[in-house]
Order: structure tokens, then C-alpha cells, then sequence
């Protein structure tokens, strides 16, 4: 049997040390052994969201904690914005909503990114908002918003938090939580984050508990207070995920072993770069601008004159390569090729020579080898620098 090559937006592959990890023998997560992992394992994950905060974890997927990060903060009937640029900015339209908040919903056309100009003319007529939601990356559509000039609008014209979505980049971008004035930044574990399902990570600025000490909606399993309680003891309120924690710590040393979090981040632009390279050279049409691109996952139009779903299942079936679909309008339009987490040049290149030699099989017209070439002359040209 051959592996499953997994280039997906998540789940993602998992490595054989996280695996190990997270095969060791169950403890109780009352115990002196449980608190002493869970605080050397947060507080080695603050670098990666770029913030001297708490992390606190949840035994759940990144949608509930998203929705903690609305409940906790807002009432029902107070005012909020969110932006959206495809799937999963609609995804905190959707849990707004369900809330009763009044939502303002600044939406770009999907493979555009929101930038500071659009979100200042947006807010400039509103007021009273109490948070603006947005997504950092947007795994339907490829796009990496500029979090940092947002927050910053957020900042000059609102008293609002700023609440992010980051499920599908930390770990593999960027993140000055503190620096940029994020409030509330959420991810999950099955991403960049090189885990299985089933873990939620979130840190909270210090304005941020101000506001969710004060709001009187009412949650019980989502209620961050609790967590922040509890996580002063090194534990959680409820039954953690503990084999994933294992996994966390993990993972922890695994950027350790590469030289740390900054050359993670390099490694997810490099990748970046070399998918979108062999596409140009296949000429094969992107969906975002090259200023908007997310380093941890690319969406790539439907090569002219083929049908999608074939090619991807003729990939799948023949060469075991397993890209992603479209969502929503896009399905059909674009895949979407995921190099997050725990993927390296090396898989790049085994995945754009298993493309091409699809390709090949269905008769698109392209220059063999093209591609690979491009890509490895991005990956060597990085390397001697």
C-alpha cells in the first residue's frame, strides 16, 4: 500500500515524534505530572503567537473557540464587525448572528484580501462597535489579511477589541499578538500546529479580560473565565485533551530542533513561493495576488481544459496525491494546495512532479519538468543565500 500524500488545509500530517508523543501512557489531569506539562507546554507556545500572555487550551475544535471568543466578549443586541473573505470569515458571520449580536459585515470578493483602506472607510460612519472580528488566513481562498495594519485601524477609530482567527496559519506565520494589538488570537491544533484534531489554543490581551470579566452572557463549557482559573493551576476546568498536550510539547520541540520559531515561518514562506512558482511556470492561474498570499496553503485555478473533480480523483487514485477542493462559489473553480505544519521543500517537490505527471495524463499542454525546475530553483536560491 502506498501513503496517502496529504496536502490539505487540515487536517495535516503528523510526525512520528508527535505520534510517539502522544502514545505514552494516559495520566490523570488532576496530576502534579499533567500541571507540570501543561505550564512548560504553554508557556512554550507563547513565541508562537507572539505574546507574553496566557495560553489557555480547550478540548475542542477551532470553531468553538471562536465561538468562546464571541460569547465571552459581546451581549446580545451590542454591535460588531466582522471581515469577511470567503468560507471562514462567514464562518463568524454565522456565530455572530446566532448570538443576536448586530453585525456589520465588511465582505471582499473572494481571493481579495481586506486591507487597511477598505476596513477605515468601513468603519468611519459606525459607532458603539464592541469588536471586529477577522480572519488572518482564509483557508477557502488563500488569502493572508494584513493583521497588523488592521489592528491598527481597529485601534486609531474604534474603542473595539480585535479579535483573530488564526485556525489555519499559527504556527506557520507571523504572529506579534502583543506588538500588533490583537486581543483575542485563536488557533487550532490540526493545522501549522502539526496535530490531530481536537485541540484549541487562544491567548487574551489584559483589555481584553476587562471586557470579559464584565459581559453578562452566559456560557458554561466556553466560559474563558473558567479557564483562566483554572489554568492558574495548571489545569482545565473540564477533561482535557491530554494525549494532544503530549503532542503539543512535542511540537514545542520540534521548531526548537529547527532553529527555532522564526525559521518555521521562513520555511512556510520558502514553500509558498515554490508552489506558486511551479504554477506560473505550468501556467496554471492563481487565485490571490502575490502580496496576499498565504504561506501556509495556495488556491490554485483549474488548469485550462480540464474537469476538477476528475483530475483531483485521477490524482488521488493514481499517484495518492490528496488536494483539496473549492468551497462555496469556488467549488469547481480552484484546489487548494496545503503546505502547512509538517511539510518541507522536499514534499513541494514530490507534489508538483506527481501534478505534472497528472497532467501529462490528461493531455494539458505544458513543458514536462517545467514545474519541478522552478520550484527547485527557488528552494536552491533560498538555500545560498
Amino acid at each position: 500500500m502506498y501513503p496517502n500524500i496529504l496536502r490539505h488545509p487540515g487536517p495535516t500530517p503528523i510526525p512520528k515524534k508527535v505520534q510517539l508523543a502522544m502514545n505514552q501512557d494516559m495520566i490523570s489531569h488532576r496530576s502534579e505530572e499533567f500541571v507540570q506539562l501543561f505550564q512548560e507546554t504553554t508557556n512554550r507556545v507563547k513565541p508562537i503567537f507572539g505574546t507574553k500572555q496566557d495560553i489557555l487550551l480547550l478540548p475542542s475544535g477551532g470553531t468553538a473557540a471562536l465561538e468562546a471568543a464571541a460569547v465571552n466578549t459581546v451581549s446580545p443586541g451590542e454591535e460588531v464587525v466582522v471581515i469577511t473573505v470567503g468560507a471562514f470569515g462567514d464562518y463568524f458571520v454565522s456565530i455572530c448572528e446566532k448570538y443576536g449580536f448586530h453585525v456589520h459585515k465588511l465582505e471582499t470578493a473572494w481571493g481579495d484580501a481586506c486591507t487597511e483602506e477598505d476596513l477605515a472607510a468601513f468603519l468611519k460612519p459606525l459607532s458603539n462597535i464592541k469588536a471586529v472580528f477577522a480572519t488572518y488566513n482564509e483557508t477557502s481562498t488563500g488569502i493572508l489579511n494584513p493583521i497588523e495594519k488592521l489592528a491598527k485601524v481597529v485601534s486609531n477609530q474604534t474603542d473595539a477589541l480585535f479579535i483573530v482567527d488564526g485556525v489555519s496559519c499559527i504556527g506557520g506565520a507571523p504572529a506579534e499578538m502583543d506588538q500588533w494589538g490583537t486581543d483575542i488570537l485563536v488557533t487550532g491544533s490540526q493545522k501549522a500546529m502539526m496535530l490531530p484534531p481536537g485541540l484549541a489554543l487562544l491567548s487574551i490581551s489584559k483589555r481584553a479580560w476587562k471586557v470579559i470579566e464584565e459581559n453578562q452572557t452566559p456560557s458554561y463549557y466556553l466560559n474563558l473565565v473558567s479557564y483562566r482559573e483554572w489554568a492558574a493551576k495548571g489545569m482545565t476546568p473540564n477533561t482535557p485533551a491530554v494525549s494532544l498536550i503530549f503532542g503539543l510539547s512535542a511540537v514545542c520541540d520540534l521548531i526548537d530542533e529547527e532553529g527555532g520559531f522564526t525559521q518555521t515561518v521562513a520555511r512556510h514562506e520558502l514553500m509558498k513561493n515554490m508552489v506558486r512558482g511551479a504554477m506560473k511556470a505550468l501556467s496554471i492561474g492563481l487565485l490571490t495576488s502575490d502580496e496576499y498570499a498565504s504561506p501556509t496553503i495556495t488556491a490554485i485555478r483549474t488548469p485550462e481544459g480540464l474537469e476538477l473533480s476528475s483530475f483531483l480523483r485521477h490524482l488521488k487514485q493514481n499517484y495518492h496525491l490528496d488536494f483539496a477542493g473549492g468551497l462555496g462559489s469556488l467549488q469547481g473553480e480552484i484546489f487548494r494546495f496545503g503546505h502547512m505544519g509538517y511539510c518541507f521543500p522536499s514534499d513541494v517537490l514530490e507534489a508538483v512532479s506527481l501534478m505534472e505527471a497528472g497532467l501529462q495524463d490528461f493531455s494539458y499542454s505544458f513543458e514536462p519538468g517545467a514545474g519541478v525546475r522552478a520550484a527547485q530553483t527557488i528552494f536552491l536560491n533560498a538555500n545560498r543565500k
